[in-house]
């Protein structure tokens, strides 16, 4: 809708059309976000069969995953995700360590500043190495992700759970030791309520 709404941070946003009038894009930006209904997923289909690019930032990856439109391909998103996305997209090879993937219509990033590189990417797609490169240096940006997607590496191995450093066997994230269940005489421990939730009415699927 055009109503004015308040994002992470308290910025107001104003929007300029809706989802029903929106003109369509040639770079569909998806970002991480929360909420979705049939109208919004049927506009992003919409929208990516006319856009030169589709491309999520972050979690976004979940959201454009859900569109159907990365089923086959590889993807990314950040880190503390991983294991829910290979649970709830298995038509979805997902790279780890990863800064970005590109699939040519369709793209994804790691988490946050992942998706800056994917920009520069998307700028190098456009207009080529050297006003990329122009535009970092106007920035006094200094990362050189977008210049190696691989360059993620530190993320691409799962790290393992202890005692006394336990992980959340739901997402991997360090775990909150209030928070705990018991399944099969062993105990373990979430970093939400949300996710002890979701472990606990189906604790094999986050086991396997």
């Amino acid at each position: 809708t055009l109503k004015p709404i308040r994002v992470s941070g308290g910025m107001k946003i104003v929007p300029d059309y809706s989802v029903t009038d929106a003109p369509l894009p040639k770079v569909l930006v998806i970002p991480a976000q929360s909420g979705e209904s049939d109208v919004l997923m049927n506009w992003i289909r919409k929208a990516a069969k006319q856009a030169d690019m589709t491309m999520s930032v972050c979690t976004g990856a979940f959201l454009l995953a859900k569109t159907g439109l990365l089923d086959g391909l590889g993807a990314t998103t950040h880190h503390g995700q991983y294991k829910m996305f290979e649970v709830e997209y298995p038509k979805v090879r997902l790279q780890r360590g990863m800064r970005f993937v590109d699939e040519g219509s369709v793209a994804s990033s790691g988490g946050l500043s992942a998706g800056i590189d994917l920009a520069f990417h998307v700028v190098e797609r456009y207009f080529g190495r050297g006003i990329a490169q122009a535009t970092a240096d106007n920035m006094e940006y200094q990362g050189q992700g977008w210049l190696d997607a691989k360059s993620n590496a530190a993320y691409a191995v799962a790290t393992s759970s202890t005692q006394d450093h336990p992980l959340c066997p739901v997402c991997g994230m360090e775990a909150n030791k209030d928070l705990h269940s018991e399944y099969k005489g062993k105990v373990y421990y979430f970093c939400s309520p949300d996710h002890k939730n979701a472990f606990e009415l189906t604790p094999t699927k986050y086991l396997s």
